[in-house]
């Protein structure tokens, strides 16, 4: 998944007509951090996050790691009145 992120930085660079180095200044990141990420897919989220700012994708992420929909009233309702807990269990 990390390489096809990396890969889909650099389609989405070149579909701008931008370079390396073009991306780089926009996010604030260096040329190599960029060349590194779209051959190898090795970027920290802080920088992948840049990246996205810079290509216009940020809005993408929000929708990852969702809960799940409610199905049913039930299940609402039990969202609701259940408290939210704080911490896991071991």
């Amino acid at each position: 998944m990390a390489r096809q992120l990396g890969e889909r930085v650099a389609q989405l660079r070149l579909a701008r007509n931008w370079k390396r180095e073009t991306l780089a200044e926009r996010a604030g990141v260096s040329v190599f951090l960029i060349k590194r990420f779209e051959s190898g897919g090795q970027v920290s989220l802080e920088n992948l996050l840049k990246l996205a700012l810079a290509l216009d994708c940020l809005a993408q992420f929000a929708a990852l790691l969702q809960p799940p929909p409610v199905r049913s009233l039930a299940e609402l309702d039990h969202q609701t009145t259940t408290p939210r807990r704080r911490r896991g269990t071991k």
